[in-house]
């Protein structure tokens, strides 16, 4: 999922897996459940609140973050985004800092911490 799903930009795979892992928690068992499901989406929906708004902070974003694509987030913390599948832009990506600990895996700390809290209940 890195790379906004096969380093295609799309949501940020760090947030697709914590959803997975609470999707595992509180996600219904049987399709056919549809009460399980709508109880299940108020923590997801959580989850991607607080996802943003620590990035926000984490990051120190003048303006709130609005989205969980991650070449959104790249342009929000890089003042660019990459295309990540090419490997001159996933070079430069690189080049920026993208793995260093200020980079994307900051984004994934965020991205476990928020879903650790949720599946905590805090």
């Amino acid at each position: 999922m890195g790379g906004g799903v096969a380093r295609r930009g799309e949501t940020c795979g760090a947030l697709i897996g914590a959803l997975m892992a609470l999707g595992l928690a509180f996600g219904r068992e049987r399709i056919e459940d549809t009460p399980q499901y709508h109880r299940a989406m108020a923590p997801a929906v959580e989850l991607s609140r607080r996802f943003q708004q620590e990035l926000q902070a984490r990051f120190g974003f003048a303006e709130p973050l609005a989205t969980t694509l991650c070449r959104e987030i790249q342009a929000r913390i890089y003042g660019r985004a990459f295309d990540l599948a090419d490997p001159a832009g996933l070079q430069a990506f690189l080049d920026a800092g993208g793995h260093s600990p200020e980079g994307c895996p900051k984004v994934c700390a965020v991205a476990a911490r928020a879903a650790a809290e949720q599946l905590l209940g805090g």
